[in-house]
């Protein structure tokens, strides 16, 4: 979608619409949860319209003389209970859609764990892979300044996602206080601890993605110790989760991610198969597991299920298949409704991306408040404070399923659609 389609399209009439992937999807998610809004209701439509959309273009000179262009995406979905808060993605499949969802997932998230942040996601199509390290710095530099005039620490505060890591948040951090003419760490988060950036942060999605999980498999009387998981998607979601799994006694038997799909009935190595990732880029031509057609990954005998790659990948087509009792979801956005209501039937457990994967922006809350205080803590101290944030969050939406008798989702967006709408009733409307 360029500048000059937005500008044809009404913004009204491009939100209604039916095909929009990922923001499909979350439309629908708001629609089965209005009708437990109550009065706040009349304020539903709200939720459904990002209250900002920014499209850049992006403009780099590339290492061979030429000069490419590529698109750009800040979406600030809700601002009402604080600064927008959300990552930015670099990869070749992004589209508004995604961004819009994102962004609205976003607000939902840190309404569930009760951070003080409204929901904002941006992104660039682009495969960074085929992009040097210049044109890479070039091309994060290019898109702050572009977006710089609606970020900043008390505005919108970005943060990692899918290809950008703290090396490109420190870039982002430098060139948005150049503009400004003064260091501003808390722009972002995410970043390296040398420039302001928190312990336990890189850790933090997955560590969050464990303690619910673990929450979860205790209310469902599902024990760890011997328990099979599958994790799709093995970076610092994916991995660092298994990771703590194996720890508590569980064993990882089937792991999978754009190179390869792997099985290993008798457990993985996961530290090894991590260093394997961080050397090769993927899972493929690991030393154990035997390979799979991608499709088998989802009829893998299996107790835990954790989704940690991209969006929209547990379907109707495969939601069937799983033998699964729990699914943890990694990623934002995994489940197809239509793949909710399946699960549901067959009695398996979704803990929703809302508060699974909160992790990540509990601690980056931590590192912008620590950024403003300029005292910062220990990693033990931040790692309790997230568990601890994370268990009350989750047991707040378990019991407000139970009262209801609806899923985890539906119970995680009546909390923070709640939340939401109430700031935003309370401040009113102006003028």
């Amino acid at each position: 979608m360029s500048q000059s389609l937005a500008s044809a399209h009404p913004i009204s009439s491009y939100l209604q619409a039916d095909d929009l992937g990922p923001w499909g999807t979350y439309l629908q998610q708001v629609d089965r949860v209005a009708p437990y809004l109550g009065s706040l209701s009349r304020w539903v439509e709200t939720l459904k319209r990002p209250k900002r959309i920014l499209i850049v273009d992006v403009p780099i000179h590339m290492d061979n003389g030429t000069i490419a262009h590529f698109e750009g995406y800040r979406v600030q979905h809700n601002i009402s209970r604080g600064p927008g808060k959300g990552g930015v993605r670099f990869h070749q499949d992004v589209t508004l859609s995604e961004v819009m969802a994102l962004s609205a997932w976003m607000s939902v998230k840190n309404a569930a764990v009760n951070l003080p942040f409204g929901g904002a996601k941006g992104g660039i199509r682009v495969d960074p892979r085929n992009l040097s390290a210049g044109e890479l710095q070039r091309m994060t530099r290019r898109y702050t300044s572009e977006i710089g005039l609606i970020i900043g620490p008390t505005k919108d505060i970005p943060a990692p996602d899918v290809n950008t890591d703290e090396r490109v948040m420190a870039w982002m951090m430098d060139t948005y206080s150049i503009n400004q003419g003064s260091t501003a760490t808390g722009v972002v988060t995410g970043k390296p601890v040398a420039l302001g950036g928190s312990l336990g942060r890189r850790e933090a999605t997955g560590r969050g993605v464990f303690t619910v999980g673990r929450e979860a498999a205790n209310n469902i009387g599902l024990s760890l110790e011997g328990a099979r998981l599958a994790v799709q998607g093995f970076g610092n979601v994916g991995g660092v989760a298994a990771q703590l799994f194996v720890e508590a006694g569980a064993k990882v038997v089937a792991v999978q991610d754009h190179t390869d799909t792997l099985y290993e009935p008798a457990g993985f190595d996961v530290a090894a198969l991590q260093a394997h990732v961080k050397r090769n880029g993927g899972i493929a031509g690991f030393e154990a597991g035997e390979s799979l057609d991608p499709a088998q990954f989802w009829e893998v005998d299996c107790d835990i299920l954790i989704p940690a790659a991209l969006e929209q990948q547990i379907t109707e087509e495969n939601a069937l298949r799983i033998k699964a009792r729990l699914i943890i979801e990694g990623a934002n956005g995994p489940t197809t409704p239509q793949a909710d209501d399946i699960l549901a039937d067959r009695n398996i457990l979704v803990v929703p991306d809302v508060i699974a994967n909160a992790g990540g922006v509990t601690v980056s809350y931590f590192e912008w408040v620590q950024d403003f205080s300029s005292f910062f803590w220990s990693e033990d101290e931040i790692n309790a404070r997230l568990v601890k944030i994370m268990r009350e969050a989750f047991s707040h939406i378990w019991q407000t399923a139970q009262e209801h008798g609806v899923s985890l989702r539906t119970a995680a967006f009546i909390v923070s659609c709640t939340r939401i709408l109430e700031a935003r009733d309370l401040r009113g409307l102006y003028p």
